[in-house]
């Protein structure tokens, strides 16, 4: 039985490599938004599980088969008007967990088409620049801090 509406709970997957290059997927829906694998809760699924099969729907990997964290960290953001109607009536705001997954180097994947469209793989700083939400910023500056780094 699929939900009527989204839930307003999501789990976003920053896919990176050790030398910080940063998977990035640009949206079907939207030509020019890039970002990282992100997606919502199904079901009664935690937010790890969602991210876990986000990455497989979103790029055919296996999470679990690589160095998946959960990075117990989340933010709220106000979901864009153009996708509200996903949502119940009312509903204004997104609860986005975060998550990182270190790949051993940059793999290829494959894209859900109906989600995206291509993908690249570029430095941290760079991914940075190219996408969409703060949040996914937000996501890039933490995994910065976690090498001692800054943006």
């Amino acid at each position: 039985m699929t939900q009527p509406y989204k839930t307003p709970v999501s789990a976003l997957v920053l896919i990176h490599t050790p030398e910080l290059q940063i998977l990035l997927l640009e949206r079907a829906d939207k030509a020019g938004y890039w970002q990282s694998v992100t997606g919502s809760l199904e079901g009664d699924e935690t937010p790890a599980q969602a991210a876990v099969r986000e990455v497989r729907e979103e790029t055919g990997l296996d999470a679990l088969a690589y160095d998946f964290q959960d990075w117990q960290a989340s933010n709220v953001y106000q979901i864009y008007p153009h996708w509200r109607h996903r949502y119940a009536p009312g509903v204004v705001e997104n609860t986005e967990h975060l998550f990182g997954l270190c790949v051993p180097t940059r793999l290829a994947v494959t894209l859900a088409a109906d989600e995206h469209v291509r993908y690249e793989w570029l430095d941290w700083r760079q991914a940075a620049k190219k996408v969409f939400s703060w949040t996914n910023v937000d996501a890039l500056k933490k995994l910065g801090e976690r090498h001692h780094l800054v943006l």
